[in-house]
C-alpha cells in the first residue's frame, strides 16, 4: 500500500521536474483516500514556502475544514526540509513516508520528535527509493550542463 502512494508522490515529482523545479512530489491520505497531491512550485510563484508539502497541507486544510490533519499521514519523495517537517508536525500528521533522505536528516528529525505538548511523527524512508533517486540525479545532472 505504501508503494501505491509513493508511486503519486513521485508522479508530482515528474510535474515538477518538467517544469523545472527540484522534483519534490507529496500526496496527503486519511483513511486510505487520497486528500491532496502536490509538487514544488518555489520557481512558478517566486516563493521559497511553496514546497509540495506546504501545498498539500494547504490543499488537505481546505478539504476538510480544519487545519488538524488527524489520521492523515503524508507521502513526499524527499524528506521534508525543517520548515515542512515543522509544518507536517505542527498539522498533527500522524505518519511520514519518504523516498529520500536529504541533508536535512537530524534537523528534521529533532523537529519531529515528542515533545512535551505534541506527539512523534512516525517517519518510514527509502520507499522506491531507487526509482526516485534516479530522477532527482537526473535532474541536477542537467541543472550543471
Amino acid at each position: 500500500m505504501n508503494e501505491k502512494y509513493m508511486n503519486l508522490a513521485i508522479k508530482e515529482s515528474l510535474k515538477a521536474y518538467k517544469k523545472n523545479e527540484v522534483p519534490v512530489g507529496c500526496v496527503i491520505v486519511k483513511n486510505g483516500k487520497v486528500i491532496a497531491k502536490s509538487h514544488n512550485l518555489k520557481e512558478k510563484h517566486k516563493c521559497v514556502t511553496a514546497h509540495a508539502e506546504l501545498l498539500a497541507i494547504k490543499k488537505s486544510t481546505k478539504k476538510l475544514h480544519n487545519w488538524r490533519l488527524n489520521d492523515c499521514e503524508i507521502y513526499v519523495t524527499l524528506q521534508p526540509c525543517p520548515m515542512c517537517s515543522s509544518a507536517i508536525k505542527q498539522s498533527r500528521i500522524k505518519k511520514i513516508y519518504y523516498a529520500l533522505e536529504n541533508d536535512y536528516n537530524q534537523l528534521s528529525n529533532q523537529i519531529l520528535g515528542e515533545t512535551d505538548i505534541n506527539k512523534k511523527v512516525l517517519i518510514e524512508k527509502n520507499i522506491l527509493r531507487k526509482q526516485y533517486l534516479k530522477i532527482i540525479q537526473n535532474f541536477f545532472k542537467n541543472k550543471r550542463k
